[in-house]
């Protein structure tokens, strides 16, 4: 039985090359932080633009949804009823996000609960973002499909890019959002992680180094989201006010 919920790993020099390409992305992050000296901000975005913002996400989620709801029924037509593979790091993906949200949220609740809410929802749903975008890409490819597959696989991840890029949008609505050196550093960390993960095949965490990488690269996927929201430029303020 053919299970569409698990993806078939790289071998051989498809293995290599991707993990030189996330190799090659990992040192570019690595040095943008070495390079990068004060944190870059954004302009948060008026009521209307933020209005756009959140229903473009809405829409974006809710043709993902659409979407994914064709690909399971063109599964069901081809292959009848298939059983969803367990996910081990499920629960690894819950507990990160409670626990960036609620560590967004005492870190800035010195601003107001609103704005500490608002930067709490957006960091814990970027923080997962954060990990999917480039693990979406890996795994794209890989997939078994219903046929025709060019067309599944496609109307099953251009949505979720597109759920994946709003969700990015919706940081600008935090006026706390920063990308400090601190944000590139755990970027590079994390494709350093899915970088050994793509050497051993980026095959599915059903054994124990797989599940570890990909927990670990979650892990790390939530903290970067974390870093966003320091308030790095605050306690350097202060620190030469001090002097």
């Amino acid at each position: 039985m053919t299970n569409y919920g698990i993806w078939s790993p790289y071998v051989g020099i498809g293995a290599v090359t991707l993990a030189v390409l996330l190799l090659v992305v990992a040192a570019i992050f690595s040095f943008l932080g070495i390079s990068l000296h004060r944190p870059i901000g954004t302009q948060k975005p008026g009521r209307v633009v933020s209005a756009f913002l959140i229903v473009m996400w809405i829409l974006a989620i809710l043709v993902f949804v659409f979407a994914s709801a064709t690909y399971q029924l063109a599964i069901y037509q081809q292959a009848g009823k298939t059983s969803t593979p367990f996910n081990p790091i499920t629960p690894v993906t819950i507990i990160s996000a409670l626990v960036t949200f609620v560590i967004i949220l005492l870190i800035s609740r010195c601003q107001g609960w609103k704005t500490a809410l608002v930067s709490a929802i957006v960091g814990a749903a970027a923080g997962l973002m954060i990990f999917e975008l480039p693990f979406d890409l890996i795994i794209m490819g890989r997939l078994p499909e219903p046929a025709p597959p060019n067309l599944y696989r496609y109307l099953t991840f251009l949505p979720l890019f597109l759920v994946e890029i709003a969700t990015f949008s919706l940081l600008t609505m935090s006026p706390l959002m920063r990308i400090s050196k601190y944000s590139l550093y755990l970027l590079s960390v994390m494709f350093l992680v899915l970088t050994v993960w793509a050497w051993f095949g980026f095959s599915y965490p059903s054994d124990p180094l797989p599940t570890a990488l990909n927990a670990i690269s979650k892990v790390l996927s939530f903290a970067t989201a974390i870093t966003l929201f320091l308030p790095i430029k605050e306690s350097r303020d202060k620190l030469s006010d001090s002097k």
